[in-house]
């Protein structure tokens, strides 16, 4: 510093110490950093780089369509399907909130029409819809949207004759929209046999978590159903059922790797893999 600088008060701290109040500090950019399970914390680029799988204990993070879409489409280059598809308060539901203003801030939050993307592209150079649900759109709840979206998405597996994929994360079906929400669970039951009477396979994923109507239903009747490790699969939650029943579960109820044990799954996948896999299920169904 000059002499110049230094006779110049601009340059003088008037107060000694931190005087910024605590609430007003500023934390790290949201998102730069994760806390593993564990307690590690490592760079968001580097999780990301990782197919958001942390590197130390293998914990598979909570992503959603986006990311799928991006690690399973080659070059991350689809078509999206029943885009125009937006959700309806036919009921008037209100609870807290108004079901239509409800819709409208998640939307506005998540950039998401709806709890559920489908899309058709290429998978290692095979041709594959896929359909994904959404857990940051009202927990991935199922409404008529994704009955529809489904539906549609099944029609351009048939029509370009190859695999559907239906990626399941969701807490079940949604109160809102009440019986026609069930009424989804039979639609989507119904449209799959069309795949299987065009001998079409049907890959369901079941990813963490996968509850309620919607594992009572579609998620449990693909040709081949595979999860990712520690994904909770189930109808209701483990809490609901032992206060129910009144007793201690077993170790690991209603985790992936409890339900490949009693039969439930075909086997279990590390999302770093699962292109990999995806490409080899298509080929033993094709050959």
């Amino acid at each position: 510093m000059s002499n110049k600088e230094a006779e110049n008060p601009w340059f003088k701290r008037r107060d000694k110490g931190i005087v910024t109040p605590t609430n007003q500090k500023k934390e790290s950019p949201d998102g730069f950093w994760y806390k593993t399970p564990s307690g590690d914390v490592i760079e968001m680029a580097e999780l990301e780089e990782n197919f958001y799988v942390t590197p130390k204990e293998g914990f598979h993070v909570r992503i959603g369509s986006k990311e799928y879409f991006d690690i399973i489409f080659d070059d991350n280059n689809f078509d999206l399907i029943g885009e125009d598809l937006m959700p309806k308060d036919v009921l008037k539901f209100e609870d807290k909130k108004k079901y239509s203003d409800r819709i409208v801030a998640t939307q506005n939050k998540t950039g998401l029409n709806d709890a559920m993307r489908a899309a058709y592209g290429e998978s290692s150079g095979k041709k594959l819809v896929v359909a994904c649900m959404d857990f940051s759109f009202i927990g991935g709840s199922m409404g008529n949207v994704m009955g529809e979206k489904i539906s549609r998405a099944i029609d351009v597996a048939k029509e370009k004759k190859c695999p559907f994929l239906l990626i399941s994360k969701s807490g079940g079906a949604r109160m809102m929209e009440a019986g026609i929400s069930l009424m989804q669970m039979a639609k989507v039951s119904a449209k799959l046999t069309q795949l299987s009477e065009l001998k079409l396979p049907y890959i369901s994923y079941l990813t963490d978590p996968t509850t309620g109507g919607v594992t009572a239903s579609f998620a449990m009747l693909g040709d081949i159903n595979i999860a990712e490790p520690g994904a909770l699969i189930g109808f209701a939650g483990p809490r609901v059922i032992k206060e129910t029943i009144g007793r201690d579960l077993p170790e690991g109820f209603q985790k992936s790797e409890f339900l490949l044990e009693k039969g439930f799954l075909d086997f279990i996948i590390d999302r770093r893999t699962i292109k990999e896999k995806l490409a080899q299920i298509i080929y033993l169904f094709n050959n």
